[in-house]
C-alpha cells in the first residue's frame, strides 16, 4: 500500500431539506445554547461509516447486534466493543499490543479516525489522521418544522381517555438548512507506531485509507437514506491538499462561509479564504472542489482550483 505523506485541509457541506441531519434526545435538530443549530462531528463519521460498510470495508466502530439471552427469552442486543472486535476477527481480544494494533488499524474507521479501545488487559488509544470540527449551519433561513404522524396501533399503556384510539407521533425536521464542517488530515499521527516490533509492515496512514474518507466525505450523507436523514446529501466538498514537509497550518476554514440564495439556486461563498490560502500557495499541492452544479453554486477563486461534478465525479 502507497503511503500518504501529504496533510490536507478541507470544508464538507452537507444540505438537509425537509430531513433532520442530526437531532438532539429531544428529537430536535442539534443546537448550541444561544440557538444556532449544528451538526456534530459524529453524525458525518457515521454516515461515512454505514457507507464503508456498505462498500463491505472493514468497520469496527459501529453498531451491530447480537441476540442475548433474557428472562424471557432472547432479547435483541447491541454488541460491546470487545464482541464487535470478536465478530470482526474471529478471535478474543489479545493481551499482546501489537496484534491487537495490527487488527485495528486494519480497520478503515480507526485508520482514519483512530480509536479509544479500553477493554480489559488492553488500553489503546490512536488520535486519529482525519478530525473533524462540528458543522454550523450557514443559512440564515432555516425553520423547524414538526409533522404529526398518525401510529396504525394503539398505545395500550396511555393512561387516557384516549387509550383505545391510534397513537400521535411527531416528526421534527428542517425545512433547509446547510451544514458546513472543517476537517483536517495530518498523516504523522501515525507515525510513531511505524518500525514498533511486531509491527513492520505497518507503514502508517496509506493512499487507500484516504482515498476511502474521500469518497466518505463525497458521498457518505447522500447514501444514508433513513427516514430522518432522507433529504440529507453532500453539496460540496473542498480539499486543499499541501506538499511533503509543508510547515503551513491554517484555520478551521468553516467561520469564513456564507450561504445564500440566488434565482432559486443555493451560494457557498467561500470568497474569504482565497487570501489565506494564497498566501501560502508555494506550499500548496492541489486543490479539488467537488460541487453539485444542479443544485448549487461555489464562489472561490484560487490559482489551480480544479472543479468537479460531485454526482458524475466529470471536470467542470
Amino acid at each position: 500500500m502507497a503511503k500518504m505523506k501529504q496533510r490536507v485541509i478541507g470544508l464538507i457541506g452537507i444540505v438537509s431539506r425537509m430531513a433532520n441531519w442530526n437531532a438532539d434526545f429531544t428529537g430536535l435538530p442539534k443546537t448550541t445554547s444561544d440557538g444556532n443549530i449544528f451538526g456534530s462531528d459524529k453524525a458525518l463519521k457515521y454516515s461515512i461509516k454505514r457507507l464503508w460498510e456498505l462498500n463491505g470495508e472493514k468497520v469496527l466502530y459501529i453498531r451491530s447486534y447480537k441476540l442475548g439471552k433474557g428472562k424471557e427469552g432472547d432479547k435483541l442486543q447491541p454488541r460491546d466493543l470487545p464482541e464487535r472486535y470478536q465478530q470482526l476477527f474471529g478471535e478474543s481480544v489479545s493481551k499482546d499490543s501489537t496484534i491487537v494494533l495490527k487488527r485495528l488499524f486494519s480497520c478503515v474507521d480507526v485508520m482514519n479516525f483512530g480509536a479509544t479501545f479500553a477493554v480489559e488487559g488492553q488500553n489503546i488509544g490512536l488520535t486519529g489522521v482525519v478530525q473533524i470540527g462540528q458543522g454550523f449551519n450557514k443559512y440564515d433561513e432555516t425553520n423547524v418544522e414538526v409533522q404529526d404522524i398518525l401510529s396504525p396501533f394503539r398505545n395500550s399503556n396511555e393512561k387516557s381517555q384516549e387509550n383505545d384510539a391510534t397513537s400521535i407521533g411527531k416528526k421534527i425536521m428542517v425545512d433547509e438548512a446547510h451544514y458546513i464542517y472543517p476537517f483536517t488530515v495530518n498523516p504523522n499521527h501515525y507515525e510513531n507506531y511505524i518500525g514498533l516490533p511486531g509491527l513492520d509492515e505497518f507503514q502508517g496512514y496509506t493512499q487507500e485509507a484516504y482515498a476511502a474518507f474521500k469518497e466518505g466525505a463525497l458521498l457518505g450523507a447522500t447514501a444514508l437514506q433513513t427516514n430522518s436523514k432522507s433529504g440529507s446529501e453532500n453539496a460540496f466538498s473542498l480539499f486543499i491538499v499541501l506538499k511533503e514537509n509543508a510547515l503551513a497550518y491554517l484555520p478551521n476554514l468553516d467561520p469564513y462561509v456564507t450561504v445564500y440564495k440566488k434565482e432559486n439556486k443555493t451560494i457557498y461563498d467561500l470568497l474569504a479564504i482565497a487570501p489565506m490560502v494564497a498566501g501560502i500557495q508555494e506550499q500548496v499541492e492541489q486543490i479539488e472542489l467537488y460541487i453539485n452544479p444542479y443544485a448549487a453554486e461555489v464562489c472561490l477563486e484560487l490559482d489551480g482550483l480544479k472543479c468537479y461534478n460531485i454526482i458524475t465525479r466529470a471536470a467542470l
